[in-house]
């Protein structure tokens, strides 16, 4: 794929975004409904996208444990390269420290992967593997720091044990559980019910780019206001971090072709929008990880066709 093709792929994506940003700029529509947006997306058009799919997808494709090896090796060198930057900065509250490393390993999926993957392939299926050990094993990862450094009453196990219940039941994780218990137990749903699923999960790519860009247009984009720590973070997110995807995955794993590219455009995604919602859950660096979600997803929007190319020369 040229980076002409890939642009005009994206163009969709672009459109979307920027339409949100644009009418909450001339505060056609309010910035604040960017919630009722996103939640819409994120609580019913994308856990109906993702169950439809999965559920009609061939799981031993899907799950190539070779390339979801990888990628979990990737992530891991990740999480210890931010942990070791952060502390290196300054970063001593555990809390900030999971938060960068939140901000710089964990991508937003449901609102920018998932539309984009659909816009460039036709299918956002590779997403899933990637989207099931993030929410179960990376943002594990953060929740126990995070638990760990918060002086709350109640003892760590049972704050944790908490966090971690509430974060496995949210409705994209249980549309994808949901869609490969039913997979493997090959459970027949009728064709009227699979179409209803993808009439609303149609809805998902659209209308999370949309809120995603309401949110933009609202909050304002103060370049020269960035700080360095926040430079840093964006950099090793949408950057450093896709780089160590490519190599992990291809020269420790052997993962080639297809998967390769997915991996790497998957790791180049940007920070996930719910990095501000731990901030705010856990009162630490509230207007940083706002600054972090907003910006990143900027630069992603612009490398992602760099990425693209990237991936067709050298994997």
């Amino acid at each position: 794929m040229g980076a002409l093709t890939a642009l005009e792929k994206l163009l969709p994506v672009v459109l979307a975004f920027g339409c949100g940003v644009l009418l909450a700029r001339r505060k056609v529509v309010p910035a604040d409904s960017s919630k009722v947006f996103a939640d819409y997306a994120f609580l019913f058009a994308v856990p109906c996208y993702l169950f439809g799919n999965i559920y009609a997808s061939d799981l031993a494709a899907l799950f190539d444990w070779r390339a979801i090896g990888g990628y979990a090796a990737a992530a891991a060198c990740a999480v210890v390269a931010v942990g070791i930057a952060a502390r290196l900065t300054g970063v001593l509250d555990p809390r900030g420290v999971a938060l960068r490393i939140m901000a710089g390993v964990q991508v937003n999926t449901a609102y920018f992967a998932v539309p984009v993957f659909i816009m460039l392939f036709g299918n956002a299926a590779p997403i899933f593997p990637v989207l099931l050990f993030q929410v179960c094993v990376l943002s594990l990862v953060v929740i126990s720091i995070m638990e760990l450094g918060r002086p709350a009453a109640g003892g760590p196990g049972v704050r944790l044990a908490r966090a971690v219940g509430a974060s496995l039941v949210t409705p994209v994780v249980l549309a994808c559980n949901a869609g490969i218990l039913l997979n493997l137990l090959s459970v027949h749903l009728p064709k009227a019910v699979l179409d209803s699923f993808a009439f609303v999960g149609d809805s998902a790519s659209p209308v999370a780019l949309f809120a995603l860009g309401l949110h933009l247009g609202g909050a304002g984009l103060t370049i020269r206001g960035t700080t360095l720590e926040e430079l840093w973070l964006i950099a090793f997110k949408c950057a450093a971090f896709p780089f160590i995807a490519w190599a992990v995955c291809r020269y420790l794993f052997g993962v080639e072709g297809e998967w390769l590219s997915y991996l790497v455009l998957i790791a180049a995604m940007p920070a996930p929008q719910n990095l501000f919602i731990f901030a705010q859950r856990y009162d630490v660096d509230v207007a940083m990880s706002a600054e972090l979600v907003v910006k990143s997803s900027l630069a992603s929007l612009l490398l992602l066709p760099l990425w693209v190319q990237w991936t067709v020369h050298f994997g």
